[in-house]
């Protein structure tokens, strides 16, 4: 029988998931008698990474598991992205995981870097049982205040997903006028992948509706800060002046 080569093993590779790919090399060796070590060597490392990454996925599930525990069958996660920013929306999400779900790397938004989010963001929705996205603009911030904005844009969240959670789980705010159990959690998008989840989906949406403006207000480099207080984007306002999207209510002192 022809032994395969390297090329060939690790192309085979790419259709086994990492906890069974040591195995799979180490039978591979003995039936065609191949030098295998470093190949070993490296995927029984990727193994030790993925095990480690289950363990620490597994850690982020504590909420969700108490809440199936108690006979709940959807648990929703909120948060939002854009709370800080001069300019533009307040966007928050509402994302609910099939309880067997495993999204390795997945992360709150800030320990995720730009690329990953991104594939994050397309994995969230398509393994997702259902997610909703609220959007709250910049004149409304100015008029209720970023706080209330935040809120209405969970509540809104909320009210898009496709299925009705008895629990919501939500990043350290409690939500008024809603009628479903809320636990709020300090630091949740850390400790709950359910709010992980949303706030990646409410994190991209926000990114890529600012980077949309970017190109009706170049001057002002939103694609690169994405509307934060940056010193670029300060001396922005204080040359340009506002354009339509900054929040007068964060903005009003550097224009005079």
């Amino acid at each position: 029988m022809k032994k395969p080569t390297i090329k060939e093993i690790e192309m085979k590779l790419k259709d086994i998931e990492p906890l069974k790919a040591p195995e799979f090399l180490k039978q591979m060796q003995i039936e065609y008698g191949i030098g295998l070590d470093r190949l070993i060597e490296k995927y029984d490392r990727r193994k030790l990474a993925y095990e480690e990454e289950i363990q620490r996925f597994n850690s982020m599930c504590e909420y969700e598991k108490k809440a199936y525990a108690s006979g709940v069958e959807y648990v929703a996660g909120i948060d939002e992205a854009g709370r800080g920013p001069l300019a533009g929306p307040v966007v928050a999400a509402a994302v609910i995981l099939p309880k067997d779900v495993f999204i390795p790397g997945l992360n709150d938004s800030k320990q995720v870097s730009y690329a990953q989010r991104n594939i994050l963001f397309d994995v969230i929705k398509a393994k997702a049982i259902s997610y909703g996205i609220g959007i709250i603009d910049e004149k409304c911030i100015d008029e209720i205040n970023i706080l209330n904005a935040t809120k209405k844009a969970m509540v809104s969240a909320v009210e898009m997903l496709g299925r009705k959670p008895e629990i919501l789980l939500i990043d350290a705010l409690k939500l008024d006028d809603i009628n479903i159990e809320q636990i709020d959690i300090i630091k949740g998008d850390c400790k709950s992948i359910s709010i992980a989840a949303a706030s990646i989906i409410a994190k991209v949406t926000r990114d890529r509706l600012i980077e949309e403006m970017d190109s009706l207000y170049p001057q002002y480099g939103f694609a690169k800060h994405k509307g934060y207080g940056t010193s670029e984007h300060i001396e922005a306002i204080r040359k340009y002046g506002l354009c339509p999207i900054h929040r007068r209510s964060f903005t009003g002192h550097f224009t005079g």
